[in-house]
């Protein structure tokens, strides 16, 4: 910013990890190029927006030579062109960013941002169901309504039709459009209109909330003689890690013999969420290390408090991406589980997300990681013990029916569940104690 008071404000920024794109503040001393008397308008000008965000590059992006670009210039010339509207900053903005040729340097209008912030914080507002198109009658069908959400709360259940919100039809409506419909404003009211079995179709109002959303689904599944505790994670958002202990702990009372951990199609998420998790699983040993531009290291470990030693597996494939492959990787490298399906993504970089003054923010590249043995997962993703590659029949029938996930018409799984099947001294579920695959030391 160029009011030098707020150079001494600290940035608040968060470490995010997505892989298909996503933490740490420190101040600038730069003295702005503008007369005193420029200062107050040049605030308040889409200009200001453009030097907040050439500020925040400066001052954390990974590449000290940014590419080979001469920064200090990049801003002159930035600072130099009138912006008419904040849609040419942000036009200057990502043209300028795109110079970078890091695709996970990038701008984010108001939209953008709040989308994002939604995502990471693991809440939305809503009415808490959770919606699947049904592949053969393309209807949309609740696979969920949240515990204690207004859904929940009015009786809406798992396999009702959602035939019309707020007297639209949702006939030919696909399933994007849906959810867009059913968000809102909290405290507005919405009215669905649910058929369920051989009812006539009702009315059902509600009010929407601020819901949290679920990252992590679980459930106790019997695999011949082997009684398998089964995690799906499909992100890293501030709630999963609590979302995650729950599971576990529900799954150990239930007395599994085995987990399987379900990466499949998880882009990433929060860097704090994913070291979290991977210490559930760790009684001690590194998760991963990072590195910033000045070459200073840090090590995230485990702090021993596994809340499990049982045998497991983790299912990865290639849209399993950053935050998903610290996990994986920590848990290769620590010998804690054996990873089975396809190679992941590939996605080595850590990113600062940051708000400018006007709602919009910028995720930056402020530093690089590496798996405990010091890998370099970049551009090559996680490699995995067994290796199970999905026919473009069996990916689409997956992508179809969700529900086919972790069950006998899941290649991926099966092969995890042969894996902990065949493996020897499986631990008694009653001692919880680990066979020699679960030492992470």
């Amino acid at each position: 910013m160029i009011d030098p008071s707020q150079f001494r404000s600290v940035w608040q920024s968060k470490l995010v990890l997505r892989g298909a794109v996503l933490t740490g503040a420190c101040l600038t001393t730069l003295l702005p190029i503008f007369a005193s008397s420029s200062l107050a308008a040049f605030k308040n000008s889409p200009k200001a927006i453009v030097d907040e965000a050439w500020q925040i590059v400066n001052r954390e992006y990974v590449d000290g030579t940014f590419n080979r670009l001469d920064w200090q210039k990049t801003r002159m010339e930035l600072l130099k062109r009138n912006y008419g509207t904040r849609q040419e900053a942000y036009t200057a903005i990502r043209s300028t960013l795109k110079k970078l040729g890091d695709p996970y340097t990038r701008f984010l209008d108001p939209q953008q941002f709040q989308s994002l912030n939604n995502q990471t914080s693991g809440e939305m507002s809503g009415v808490g169901i959770r919606l699947e198109a049904n592949p053969r009658t393309q209807q949309l069908v609740v696979a969920e309504a949240i515990e204690n959400s207004p859904a929940a709360k009015a009786g809406i259940k798992t396999g009702d039709v959602i035939v019309a919100i707020d007297g639209k039809s949702t006939k030919s409506m696909n399933l994007e459009s849906a959810i867009s419909l059913i968000r809102g404003e909290i405290g507005k009211p919405i009215t669905l209109k649910i058929a369920r079995g051989s009812k006539s179709p009702f009315d059902i109002p509600l009010t929407r909330a601020q819901i949290e959303v679920a990252s992590v689904f679980s459930e106790a599944k019997q695999e011949g003689n082997l009684k398998v505790g089964y995690i799906r994670l499909s992100e890293f958002s501030s709630h999963s890690s609590e979302q995650m202990q729950k599971a576990i702990k529900d799954l150990n009372r239930k007395q599994v013999g085995a987990y399987v951990l379900d990466m499949r199609g998880n882009p990433g998420g929060l860097l704090q969420a994913s070291v979290e998790i991977a210490r559930m699983w760790l009684d001690n040993g590194t998760i991963v290390k990072t590195v910033d531009r000045k070459g200073s290291n840090e090590d995230f470990r485990a702090v021993q408090g596994a809340l499990t030693q049982l045998p497991m597996a983790v299912l990865v494939d290639g849209n399993s991406a950053s935050a998903s492959e610290i996990l994986a990787g920590a848990l290769k490298d620590n010998r804690r589980a054996q990873i089975v399906g396809a190679q992941t993504f590939g996605k080595a970089l850590v990113q600062s997300v940051h708000s400018l003054s006007d709602g919009s923010g910028m995720a930056v590249t402020v530093a690089h990681y590496y798996t405990p043995n010091g890998t370099d997962i970049g551009q090559k993703g996680v490699t995995p013990d067994v290796k199970v590659d999905l026919s473009s029949m069996e990916q689409r029938n997956l992508a179809d029916s969700p529900a086919l996930m972790g069950s006998a018409q899941d290649p991926q799984y099966q092969r995890a569940i042969s894996v902990l099947q065949n493996k020897p001294n499986m631990a008694s579920p009653n001692t919880g104690k680990a066979p020699a695959m679960s030492s992470n030391r």
